[in-house]
């Protein structure tokens, strides 16, 4: 099992809540792996709500809920790193990068950990800390 402090992006937050989600069984074995709390951004939690909302109507709520019970924790405020975040978002300009994917990556240098729970491969792509490269879950 790995320590507490796992990155958290969209992608299996979604699955693990969407039993038709071609990732549910994948979301599932990956969040047994990790210790709570997971870390993630808000930017994360707005587009799971936006997802979950087209699963079923309480599906935002059950994002939300996840979050209460513990399983994972917002790491940092965007407002105290807009300039960071902005570079990012510059930096990556030309891969599909997401207000939620340079949260993370900010996150990660914030934390000083590159242990991120994505099922998106730019962050083989992405570096934090300069160039320092995520390990994948």
């Amino acid at each position: 099992m790995n320590r507490p402090g796992v990155l958290l992006d969209t992608g299996p937050l979604v699955a693990l809540l969407s039993a038709a989600d071609a990732n549910h069984d994948r979301a599932r074995r990956a969040f047994a792996a990790c210790a709570p709390p997971l870390r993630t951004c808000e930017a994360v939690i707005a587009e799971a709500c936006f997802l979950m909302r087209k699963v079923h109507a309480s599906g935002p709520a059950e994002v939300l809920a996840l979050g209460a019970r513990g399983v994972y924790e917002i790491g940092f405020s965007l407002a105290q790193h807009w300039r960071e975040v902005e570079a990012l978002l510059r930096k990556y300009a030309s891969r599909p990068v997401s207000l939620a994917d340079a949260s993370l990556i900010r996150l990660a240098t914030i934390h000083q950990d590159a242990r991120v729970l994505t099922f998106d491969s730019d962050f083989s792509i992405y570096r934090w800390d300069r160039n320092r490269k995520f390990d994948v879950l």
